[in-house]
């Protein structure tokens, strides 16, 4: 199992600034304009996020689960940095797979943001028999930094 991939990431340079990228990313209800993979539908508590600890759940949809609810508990915070989180189905805790933000400022209108998908801690055998990672491609996390390039251009 050692030479099986568990993360991607995929990084591109947004024409923003690091603080209107953070700001959109910390802000669940956008989140589903983000989604590349399409089973973001929306969320269902729209406090901002702001500190590791926080949870907010999203509403979700996909052709094998059908609609569903997932907790998302943030791991990662470092204002206009790092936002992080482990997701799992509603009311039950993390089976390890993680999504990460990363943006590093290369200017004042300038972010490279890096997005990883990472589901290395996976360990539950019941979990590995019913999800086949990855769930998300390459290029569905490719097509989320093309959504989230477009949102903040044009929020």
């Amino acid at each position: 199992m050692s030479n099986e991939q568990s993360t991607i990431s995929v990084s591109r340079v947004i024409d923003a600034p690091a603080g209107d990228i953070f700001h959109l990313l910390s802000n669940p209800e956008r989140h589903h304009e983000l989604d590349g993979s399409g089973m973001v539908v929306s969320d269902e508590k729209t406090d901002r996020i702001a500190k590791v600890g926080d949870v907010f759940t999203m509403n979700m949809n996909n052709s094998k689960m059908g609609e569903y609810k997932t907790d998302n508990h943030v791991t990662g915070f470092d204002h206009n940095k790092l936002l992080a989180w482990k997701t799992a189905v509603a009311g039950t805790e993390p089976a390890g797979w993680e999504w990460m933000w990363e943006l590093a400022s290369m200017g004042p209108d300038s972010t490279e943001v890096t997005l990883t998908y990472d589901w290395s801690k996976v360990t539950d055998k019941e979990t590995l028999k019913k999800v086949s990672f990855p769930m998300v491609s390459k290029e569905e996390l490719e097509a989320s930094l093309n959504k989230l390039a477009a949102a903040v251009s044009g929020s």
